[in-house]
């Protein structure tokens, strides 16, 4: 029973930030109907971005806000110079494009910072909480990863709900044509998109680079756990993302904790392969019409 608590608690926290990078993406599909390829590799390098003011600055915090905000500028750039392009055309330009994307700027990233494995410092503690004398399998920092993704997930939630540009991104995503006939800019509001996916994605690189080590290809399987969440609830649904990041992060955990880490990939790979053979549309999607 005690393993189980742990296992639970650890996939939690593992899950919270497949659930990021599934919300980055569903983001960018509701928007466009592009899938990025190059989420992770986005995220890969505003994580080095961070680690470098970290080095310079020997400030966490400074760091963590500096690779948010190059999050931000690096989706709205990308949306408008590599992206926009592509736009309206065949589905296989957006594949090519993104696909190509990750691999300039994991070279990108190889000629800056070279291929070395680096560790990434975690904002609080990683040692393991107790309740008495019961230890939990989780740490500070596992509490402050599930408090940023959840408070990012009721950010997006709030913008898309009771802002004026939440409104403009659902009527943009809903029919671009009828939102440009009521005077939305959609231009502006998918670079609006692309950013927003940006920071998402720095968010996960930074809350999930301290359990793993940082180099150029180092978002590569995290990026294809976080596709894997994001289609487990349905790419159309932003929370459906954090119920699909949770559940696979705690099917993972169990895997791994009892019949070895090894399986975790392939088991992740399975869940992906059932989930598009059964319910392409995801579990949590909705069979009605989509509504703004």
């Amino acid at each position: 029973m005690r393993e189980f608590i742990q296992f639970t608690l650890g996939g939690i926290s593992f899950g919270l930030v497949y659930a990021a990078i599934g919300l980055s993406l569903v983001l960018i599909w509701r928007g466009t109907r592009i899938l990025n390829y190059g989420q992770g590799a986005m995220a890969m390098l505003t994580t080095f971005v961070a680690f470098t003011v970290i080095q310079h600055t020997g400030s966490y915090w400074l760091g963590f806000a500096a690779a948010l905000a190059t999050g931000l500028v690096l989706g709205a750039v990308i949306e408008r110079i590599v992206i926009r392009p592509a736009e309206g055309k065949p589905v296989l330009n957006a594949v090519v494009v993104t696909i190509g994307l990750l691999v300039l700027l994991e070279g990108i990233a190889g000629i800056i910072y070279g291929g070395q494995y680096r560790s990434f410092p975690a904002a609080f503690s990683i040692t393991g909480l107790r309740a008495g004398s019961f230890p939990l399998g989780i740490s500070r920092n596992d509490l402050f990863v599930a408090g940023a993704v959840l408070l990012a997930a009721l950010a997006l939630a709030a913008l898309f709900r009771y802002t004026p540009a939440g409104l403009r991104l659902r009527a943009a995503a809903f029919n671009a044509r009828a939102a440009r006939l009521l005077g939305v800019r959609v231009g502006r509001v998918l670079t609006l998109g692309w950013a927003l996916a940006g920071l998402i994605g720095a968010l996960a690189g930074l809350l999930v680079s301290p359990s793993t080590f940082l180099y150029p290809s180092s978002m590569d399987s995290i990026f294809v756990l976080g596709f894997t969440a994001a289609v487990i609830g349905g790419l159309d649904s932003p929370a459906g993302a954090v119920i699909g990041g949770l559940i696979l992060g705690v099917l993972l955990n169990y895997v791994g904790g009892y019949l070895g880490s090894d399986l975790v990939p392939l088991f992740g790979l399975a869940a992906l392969a059932v989930v598009l053979m059964l319910k392409p549309s995801g579990l949590l999607a909705s069979s009605g019409p989509r509504r703004v």
